[in-house]
C-alpha cells in the first residue's frame, strides 16, 4: 500500500514539475522587442552558474538578459518539486577544499561534495613529444571532467535525487572535512572525509541527520564513472592491465575483462570492495560495516587516438545502517605492502597473475625482490643478484645437463660408425641408437630437466615485471623504465606483430645469446639424430623460436628481458666454466665403458621402448612386402 502510495506521489510530482515549467517558459519569455526601440547598450553576458537550473533562476542573470525577474515562490516551487527536501540544496555557488600529508594532496568540491582530483607528490608520468623527446607531468587520479561519483537518493516527492546536482556546505578541522546538504528543518544528509597523515587512504562516512523522514528506502545507489589518464610510456600495454577489480565476501577477487568491453552483474552477492585499477595505481572503495549490494562493473575499452586511456564504471546499493555506512578509500599506487595491509585482499588487483604463478609473484619472487631492494638501490642489480641465486640454486641440475651433452659427445663416433652401417635406414638407425644409450646408460634427455624447472620461474617473471610498482621508471643502463621497453633507436614505420615503432636492446642481446647458446648445444648432439625428418624440424624451430620471440620482447617489459639476458649470459658461462674445468673426458669414456660392461636389469622403459620400435620395424617391413607383391 505505501509503495503504491509512493508511486502516485512520484507521478504527481513529476505531472506537477512539467505544468510549473510550462508555466515558468511562458512567464519569462522575453517580450518581443520594435526595431526602434533595440537597446544598443553593451551588456556584458552573464557569468555562468555551476548549479543545475541555476542560471534560469537566477534574478541578476534574468536581469542582464533583459529578462522580467523570476518571483520566488514559483522559483522554490520547481525547486521543492525536482529535489524535495533537498531544495534549500540546490542552489549555490561551487568552491573547493584541500586536504593533504606528505604524499597526496586531495582537492574536493562542494557541487556533490566528492573528490575533484588527486595529486600524487612522488610519481610523475612521462610523455613524449612529436620530436621523441620526454617530458614529464605530475600524476593526477579521478582529474576527468567527464567523470561522476553521486548518489541517487529515493526522496519522497520528488523520486531519485542526484548528489552531483546539490551543494553542500564544508566545515574542515585539520584533516577532516565535513559536507553537508541541507534538507531544512535541522535536516541534511553528510558525507564525511578524514585523510591519513601517512599514506593514501581516507576514512569516509556518509549518513545525515532526520535521514529517515526524507527518503522513501534505507538505502542509496552509489554511480561511479572514472575516465583513467594515460600514465604509462606503453600505453597499449598499460589498457590491457587496467579494470574493474572487486571482491566478494567469501570469494576471491575477480575483475571485468581487461582486453575487451565487458559488464559482471553480481545480482544480490555482497561485496566486500570494488577498484578502478589501472597498471600502477587504483582507486579504491572499501565496505568497513556494511556491504555492497547489486554491484554492476563495467569497463570500455578506448582506442590510441582517444584522449582517455578506459573508462571504468560501477555501480552499487548502499544500506543505511542505523543511517550511515562507513567506507574506507584508497587512490594511490599499486604497491602490494600498502594494499595488503587492509587485511581484505586488496593486493589481488595487482595482476601478478593467476593460479601458481600467481602464487610464485606473490610469496616467493616479489619478497626477494622487497628483502633485496633494502640493501641495493638499482633494480638492475637486484634483477641481476636474483638471476644468480636461481643460477646458483639450479646448477646441479646444470651440472648433470652438461655431463649428459659431454656423455653424447663421447659417443659421437660410435654413432657416426651406425649411420655408415646403416645408410638411409632410419628405423634401424633409431633402434640401434637407442640400443647404444641403454647399453652405456646414457639419457639423451638429460639436459631437458634444467629448463623444465625455470619454466615456471619465466612465466612468473612474465607477469611480475610490468605489474610491479618498483620497476615503474626505474633505471639501468640505457633503459629508462624497467616495466615498459627499452628503446635505443626510432625507426620510421612499425614492426610487425605489434612489435612498435623502436628497436629493444635487452631484447636483441637476447636474441643474439639465445642463438649462440643454442649453436653450441646442437654441437654436442649426436649427428645422425640430425638427419631425422623431425630432428631436423626441431632444430631449425630452435632457431627460430628466438627470432619469433623478438617481435614479442621488442616491446615488453625490459626488465624480463634484462633477466633473461643475464640468464643467457649466466648460462654460457657456467656452461662453459663446467665443461672446460670441472668435466673429465677420459673419466667420462672410461664410464661408459664400464657401464657398458655391467649386467642389464630385465625390463624397463628402455627395453619395452626397442621392443615397441622392433615391433614398428617388422610392421613396416610387412608393409613394404605387401607392397613389393602387388606390384
Amino acid at each position: 500500500m505505501e509503495e503504491k502510495q509512493s508511486q502516485i506521489s512520484t507521478f504527481i510530482g513529476m505531472g506537477l514539475i512539467f505544468l510549473l515549467l510550462y508555466l515558468w517558459m511562458q512567464y519569462s519569455a522575453p517580450p518581443k522587442q520594435e526595431p526602434a526601440q533595440e537597446n544598443t547598450q553593451n551588456t556584458a553576458p552573464a557569468t555562468p552558474q555551476s548549479g543545475a537550473q541555476n542560471n534560469a533562476a537566477d534574478p541578476a542573470a534574468t536581469q542582464n538578459n533583459n529578462n522580467p525577474i523570476v518571483p520566488d515562490s514559483l522559483r522554490g516551487a520547481v525547486l521543492i518539486a525536482r529535489f524535495g527536501a533537498f531544495a534549500p540544496a540546490a542552489e549555490g555557488k561551487e568552491s573547493y577544499e584541500v586536504l593533504e600529508n606528505d604524499l597526496i594532496r586531495v582537492t574536493f568540491t562542494s557541487k556533490g561534495g566528492r573528490i575533484k582530483e588527486v595529486f600524487l607528490k612522488n610519481f610523475v608520468k612521462i610523455s613524449a613529444d612529436s620530436a621523441g623527446a620526454d617530458f614529464r607531468n605530475p600524476v593526477r587520479l579521478l582529474e576527468d571532467s567527464k567523470n561522476h561519483f553521486e548518489y541517487e537518493l529515493a526522496v519522497n516527492g520528488a523520486g531519485n535525487v542526484r548528489t552531483s546536482d546539490l551543494f553542500f556546505t564544508a566545515s574542515k578541522s585539520g584533516n577532516t572535512l565535513v559536507f553537508r546538504a541541507d534538507a531544512g528543518a535541522g535536516r541534511y544528509f553528510e558525507q564525511k572525509y578524514t585523510l591519513s597523515p601517512d599514506n593514501y587512504s581516507i576514512d569516509y562516512q556518509i549518513g545525515g541527520n532526520g535521514l529517515n523522514s526524507i527518503l522513501s528506502k534505507p538505502s542509496l545507489r552509489l554511480n561511479w564513472v572514472n575516465y583513467l589518464d594515460k600514465l604509462e610510456k606503453n600505453q597499449q600495454y598499460e589498457r590491457t592491465m587496467s579494470s574493474v577489480y572487486y571482491k566478494a565476501v567469501d570469494a576471491s577477487a575477480d575483475y571485468c575483462n581487461c582486453r575487451e568491453d565487458d559488464t559482471e552483474n553480481l545480482g544480490e552477492k555482497p561485496v566486500k570492495w570494488f577498484s578502478h585499477s589501472s597498471q600502477f595505481f587504483n582507486a579504491s572503495l572499501i565496505a568497513n560495516n556494511f556491504a555492497f549490494r547489486e554491484f554492476v562493473g563495467e569497463t570500455r575499452m578506448l582506442t590510441d587516438t582517444d584522449p582517455d586511456l578506459k573508462m571504468l564504471k560501477c555501480n552499487a546499493l548502499l544500506p543505511l545502517d542505523n543511517g550511515s555506512a562507513s567506507m574506507t578509500m584508497y587512490v594511490g599506487p599499486n604497491e602490494f605492502e600498502q594494499l595488503r595491509s587492509f587485511g581484505v585482499s586488496l593486493e589481488d588487483i595487482i595482476p601478478f597473475g593467476a593460479s601458481v604463478f600467481g602464487a610464485i609473484n606473490r610469496w616467493i619472487i616479489h619478497p626477494i625482490f622487497d628483502f633485496l631492494s633494502k640493501f641495493i638501490g638499482s633494480q638492475g642489480i637486484v634483477i641481476l643478484v636474483l638471476t644468480l641465486l636461481v643460477k646458483l640454486l639450479l646448477y646441479p641440475l646444470t651440472y648433470r645437463m652438461v655431463l649428459s651433452q659431454s656423455k653424447m659427445a663421447a659417443l659421437k663416433p660410435r654413432i657416426e660408425a651406425l649411420k655408415k652401417k646403416h645408410g638411409d635406414d632410419q628405423q634401424a638407425m633409431s633402434m640401434e641408437t637407442m640400443k647404444m644409450y641403454s647399453e652405456y646408460r646414457v639419457n639423451p634427455l638429460g639436459g631437458c630437466l634444467p629448463v623444465v624447472l625455470q619454466m615456471p620461474i619465466w612465466f612468473a617473471l612474465y607477469r611480475f615485471f610490468p605489474a610491479s610498482i618498483e620497476f615503474r621508471q626505474a633505471s639501468f643502463l640505457w633503459a629508462t623504465d624497467l616495466s615498459s621497453y627499452d628503446s635505443i633507436m626510432q625507426l620510421p614505420f612499425h614492426l610487425p606483430f605489434g612489435a612498435g615503432n623502436h628497436l629493444s636492446l635487452f631484447t636483441m642481446i637476447w636474441v643474439v645469446t639465445t642463438l649462440w647458446y643454442t649453436w653450441y648445444s646442437m654441437k654436442q648432439m649426436d649427428a645422425s639424430a640430425m638427419q631425422n625428418d623431425q630432428m631436423k624440424i626441431m632444430k631449425y624451430m630452435q632457431y627460430l623460436m628466438p627470432v619469433m620471440f623478438m617481435f614479442f620482447f621488442n616491446s615488453f617489459a625490459s626488465g624480463l628481458t634484462l633477466y633473461l639476458c643475464f640468464s643467457n649470459i649466466l648460462n654460457i658461462g657456467q656452461t662453459v666454466v663446467t665443461k672446460q674445468f670441472l668435466i673429465d673426458n677420459e673419466k667420462i669414456k672410461a664410464e661408459l665403458e664400464a657401464n657398458k660392461n655391467k649386467p642389464r636389469k630385465s625390463g624397463g622403459l628402455r627395453e619395452r621402448l626397442e621392443q615397441a620400435m622392433r615391433e614398428q620395424q617388422r610392421v613396416q617391413e610387412e608393409r613394404a612386402k605387401q607392397q613389393s607383391k602387388k606390384k
